[in-house]
């Protein structure tokens, strides 16, 4: 797949850069600009993404770091399945506990919310960073929605980190999932105060919560570029009477 003439590889991580050092330089160098075109595919074209993952899997399929974005970029394209072989080959060549949440919500995605909840009472979690283990509180809740269990997937999501006024990366997301499910279990005006928080540790736009806000208070947005709704909220333009005609 073609590269452009702007990547150059030198824009990976550095300690994805470190692991590949073990392969020839020239490889080296074609597996990093394909690992930096998954990176910056991966939210607004995932097929492509997925496409430059193969080719650098094909390249490097014993670095860690290779079969980690190939997982992810499968991931985005819900192929969960082929995700999780990924994510467990990663797990296996690093130890690591970092793709537990993940490879959970993967189980979810295959229709096996009950493996992602024994998932989450596993040893492994209590090995994750702070980050790490809200996430698999979410994928846990989630597990609980898909098993329609409203009232258990709003228990799991109440936490210190939940109840807490200090603003962290995963603040926005947590709030907005503890919304969406009391909506879901038909608790409306909590559900409004939970999104209404949410908007407000949304720095970077990650979730829709001041849409759905918007939304619950009844508020329409027209799009200005959108001519049939300027014409329903308008009217008809009056056309012209028979006296403004020749005489």
């Amino acid at each position: 797949m073609p590269i452009p003439e702007d990547v150059t590889g030198d824009e990976i991580d550095k300690d994805v850069r470190q692991e590949l050092q073990s392969l020839p330089k020239t490889l080296a160098e074609d597996v990093a600009k394909n690992l930096v075109m998954v990176a910056r595919l991966i939210d607004e074209d995932p097929e492509g993404a997925y496409g430059y993952s193969r080719v650098a899997l094909r390249l490097a399929s014993r670095v860690a770091a290779v079969r980690e974005a190939a997982g992810f970029a499968a991931y985005a394209n819900q192929k969960y399945s082929e995700a999780l072989a990924e994510f467990r080959a990663a797990r296996r060549m690093t130890g690591s506990v970092e793709l537990w949440p993940v490879m959970a919500d993967c189980e979810r995605g295959l229709g096996r919310p009950e493996k992602a909840l024994d998932m989450a009472g596993a040893s492994e979690v209590h090995k994750l960073d702070k980050a790490g283990q809200v996430e698999m509180r979410l994928v846990a809740a989630g597990a609980r929605r898909d098993m329609g269990q409203l009232d258990a997937a709003i228990v799991t999501l109440q936490s210190p980190e939940l109840a807490s006024n200090s603003v962290q990366p995963w603040t926005a997301r947590l709030r907005y999932a503890y919304a969406d499910a009391l909506l879901a279990a038909g608790r409306q005006g909590e559900a409004r105060e939970w999104f209404a928080k949410a908007v407000e540790a949304d720095r970077d736009g990650s979730t829709d919560a001041s849409d759905r806000l918007a939304e619950l208070d009844g508020v329409e947005f027209v799009d200005a570029l959108d001519e049939s709704q300027l014409d329903e909220s308008q009217g008809e333009p009056e056309k012209p009477s028979d006296a403004d005609g020749d005489e």
